[in-house]
């Protein structure tokens, strides 16, 4: 039986900003939590990552979908609840606008070896280019043809973009064809991507800012 591999991106928020100390004990707790689902064939990846309060959740399903909460519950005490139209939630979840590749099954999805980082990123989108960068973005995806990490990632929260991706990166397009060169990738280039970017000083001049990790782990 094939099972499919999907992509979660999630964003929580934690009540104030902790050290790593205060928090360690509750983080070891997720990685064993994440170990066994790892173990048993239900999570293929998860990282963790954090900027002041906020943290941004990626992780891979094989099969069954399975909720942060399921891995991520020796967190809750630390975390406050998003307000929501069916109820309050901790884990709100990203929009997925944009990647490279879509896995095809556990196969086609394993890593020839294990990535040497597993890198998360975010940037901030001025609101009055939020539609542009998703209307060029999903006209990229669409087309399918231009060539980038295949398990680069970048999920939406308001104007908060996450980006997952690893290093060594594995070259290759939605398609699967790198004999065709993008087009439609002109267009995004011609409306001055630069001008859709806060540059907050943490971003040190850059679009994405690199965050830490409180976890990063796959199938070895």
């Amino acid at each position: 039986m094939t099972h499919p591999i999907t992509r979660f991106h999630y964003r929580g928020s934690l009540i104030r900003e902790y050290t790593d100390n205060e928090l360690s004990a509750a983080i070891t707790a997720c990685k064993a939590d994440i170990t066994k689902l790892i173990k048993s064939g239900r999570i293929m990846t998860a990282a963790l990552y954090h900027h002041k309060h906020m943290l941004f959740l990626y992780y891979e399903v094989i099969g069954e979908e399975i909720r942060p909460e399921e891995f991520c519950s020796a967190l809750t005490p630390y975390m406050q609840e998003w307000p929501g139209f069916e109820g309050n939630r901790l884990w709100v979840s990203m929009y997925h606008i944009y990647y490279h590749a879509i896995p095809e099954n556990v196969e086609d999805w394993k890593r020839p070896t294990v990535p040497e980082l597993r890198r998360g990123r975010i940037a901030f989108l001025y609101p009055d280019k939020l539609y542009s960068y998703i209307y060029h973005h999903l006209n990229i995806v669409k087309e399918g043809l231009l060539t980038g990490d295949k398990y680069q990632s970048i999920a939406l929260h308001e104007n908060i973009l996450f980006s997952y991706f690893e290093e060594p990166k594995t070259m290759m397009n939605i398609k699967r064809d790198t004999s065709r060169s993008s087009e439609v990738i002109n267009e995004w280039m011609a409306v001055d991507p630069e001008s859709h970017f806060i540059h907050y000083p943490e971003c040190l001049g850059e679009n994405f800012m690199f965050l830490p990790a409180y976890f990063a782990l796959g199938m070895e």
